[in-house]
């Protein structure tokens, strides 16, 4: 049988790479962005008790109203902002399903999709697959990862369909200021350009900063999309359930495209999770939560051979390795899980013509056994 391939150039992911080779070799994995500790067993007694009280059929399409209504609750609550429950928001299965779903509902062949690398690996094979061009705007990784927004202002133009931001931001680790926000407001202003705002990690954010969310920005809400995830805020990767934001006018053709993909999610968990939800502690203690293991993991390493800045944002760290060898970061992330037993991330695969400027990502999001443990690895290169 012969086909043509839509996705030619898309092979094995990193992280399956990494970390079927982390099993291989028994390696510590601190490659994939999981933690490898135990959800809080009152969410899973909440989601159990939605089974046996017979929430196992079919979900509303925009999810189940009273998850909705936390969603709103927890926006108003962190942001001071709202979305109506009934029109302005979306249960989706995880942030990825969200994201594929906007660019799929709103880009055409040939409109223009800014992306800025490096950047998380679903979004350009996204915008591919509907006839999309990824337009690559390189960040440096020398300058901490800024935005050039005049090479932004550059790149716009009548083909311009969408923007895509990721603050906190994988794989770098970094977080858009105010500044950034508004700057992007004001490219945006009086285009028809959709922002798509992936704020997965809003809830992992340090050093007494403030994530600046979408919704914070009147021009990026008014076209936007605002998307987040519970796998990654109740450490339940394997669950699937995010949600999106926006504007009624946008939902509405969201869910054109929403109800023929997954039409609905996995009902008990969103009736679970709506009810966990009630305590906001269980989302507004995770900045201390996770600030206190990368402040470990730092504090461990802070003698080794690798620089860094610390991570402001996400459960990620970039480790930077240009004093210890000259190796493509591919090569020697892949010799570090072999001879060392500890995987890691390359970064240069999220980056344009795969840059290699010397850093591999670590996630944090560990027990302090495993982080010190690794910590040991690193100090002995």
């Amino acid at each position: 049988m012969q086909h043509s391939s839509k996705l030619p150039h898309v092979g094995t992911t990193i992280f399956s790479i990494m970390s079927a080779l982390a099993a291989k070799h028994n390696a510590i994995n601190l490659s994939q962005g999981f933690p490898n500790f135990k959800s809080d067993q009152k969410l899973i007694d909440l989601v159990s008790k939605a089974m046996n009280s017979g929430y196992n059929h079919y979900a509303p399409m925009r999810g189940n109203l009273e998850l909705r209504e936390a969603i709103a609750k927890k926006t108003e609550l962190v942001y001071n902002e709202s979305y109506h429950p009934e029109t302005e928001i979306v249960v989706t299965a995880g942030a990825t399903q969200a994201i594929f779903t906007i660019i799929s509902t709103f880009v055409k062949s040939g409109d223009e999709v800014i992306v800025f690398k490096p950047a998380y690996d679903s979004y350009e094979p996204n915008v591919e697959l509907n006839g999309g061009i990824s337009v690559p705007i390189q960040l440096d990784a020398s300058n901490n990862f800024k935005v050039d927004w005049n090479m932004v202002k550059a790149k716009i133009n009548e083909r311009t369909k969408m923007i895509i931001i990721n603050s906190p931001h994988n794989p770098s680790g970094t977080i858009f200021s105010k500044s950034d926000m508004l700057q992007l407001e004001e490219l945006t202003k009086n285009t028809n350009i959709i922002v798509l705002s992936d704020e997965v990690y809003e809830h992992m954010i340090y050093d007494g900063e403030k994530h600046q969310s979408a919704c914070l920005f009147p021009g990026l809400k008014a076209r936007g999309f605002v998307v987040s995830s519970f796998c990654k805020t109740f450490h339940n990767t394997g669950w699937r359930v995010g949600y999106c934001c926006g504007p009624k006018e946008l939902i509405d053709e969201f869910l054109k495209v929403h109800q023929f993909n997954v039409f609905c999610i996995h009902h008990p968990t969103q009736k679970g999770i709506a009810e966990y939800m009630q305590e906001p502690n269980h989302y507004l203690h995770l900045p201390q939560f996770y600030q206190e293991k990368r402040d470990l993991f730092l504090s461990l390493i802070k003698e080794s051979r690798f620089k860094f800045t610390p991570s402001k944002g996400s459960y990620f760290q970039v480790l930077d390795y240009s004093e210890i060898t000259e190796e493509y970061d591919v090569d020697y992330a892949k010799r570090l899980t072999i001879e060392n037993g500890l995987a890691s991330i390359p970064m240069s695969v999220f980056n344009t013509n795969n840059l290699d400027n010397k850093v591999l990502r670590f996630c944090f999001a560990k027990t302090e056994d495993t982080l010190k443990k690794a910590a040991e690895i690193l100090n002995k290169i």
